[in-house]
């Protein structure tokens, strides 16, 4: 019952997020925004959404129970959900699932931003690896981490080319580099 409760609540997040990101893309496209990797967001969805049918698949006909490390992954999973909130609050309305780059914008520097480049997608690193941990759903976990980190490695690169093109994400950077 535990486990369907915490997923209904993820998936449930999820389909929120996904109305915030089409808000926030019209906002932004309004704004003369551009969408960049396009290509590769048909495979990221379906990485999530297989990521989600997998795990229910696993634990369900496999039988899997909680984990006996479940109250330490529960609070570390409470954790970053915080900080998965402190990232698109701190985003605003240039949080997206997708890449949406507004040209001359100035990068958000403030947030977990502050700290760390893409905190979002280590979120989301964790929370792969961490759902599937819950209910020793182990196939998922690292099934799901290897696919993941793949789709990041092809992200994280057009995601940054774009913002060193068409923003100051360059030069804030170097600041944060020089100011360490």
């Amino acid at each position: 019952m535990l486990f369907w409760i915490i997923i209904f609540l993820v998936i449930a997040q999820r389909i929120i997020e996904v109305l915030i990101a089409k808000r926030n893309e019209k906002r932004m496209l309004a704004r003369g925004a551009y969408e960049v990797g396009s290509s590769h967001y048909p495979y990221m969805i379906t990485l999530h959404v297989s990521f989600f049918v997998c795990l229910i698949a696993e634990v369900v006909f496999l039988n899997q129970r909680i984990s006996p490390l479940f109250p330490l992954f529960m609070l570390i999973f409470l954790f970053v959900q915080a900080l998965r909130i402190w990232c698109l609050t701190s985003l605003g309305t240039f949080w997206n699932t997708k890449i949406m780059i507004l040209p001359g914008a100035n990068v958000v520097k403030s947030g977990p931003y502050l700290y760390i480049r893409h905190p979002n997608y280590v979120v989301v690193c964790i929370e792969i690896a961490l759902l599937p941990l819950m209910f020793q759903a182990y196939f998922t976990a690292i099934c799901f981490t290897l696919l993941n980190l793949a789709m990041l490695s092809v992200r994280i690169p057009l995601e940054e080319k774009a913002l060193i093109e068409a923003t100051d994400y360059k030069e804030e950077f170097k600041k944060k580099i020089s100011a360490s």
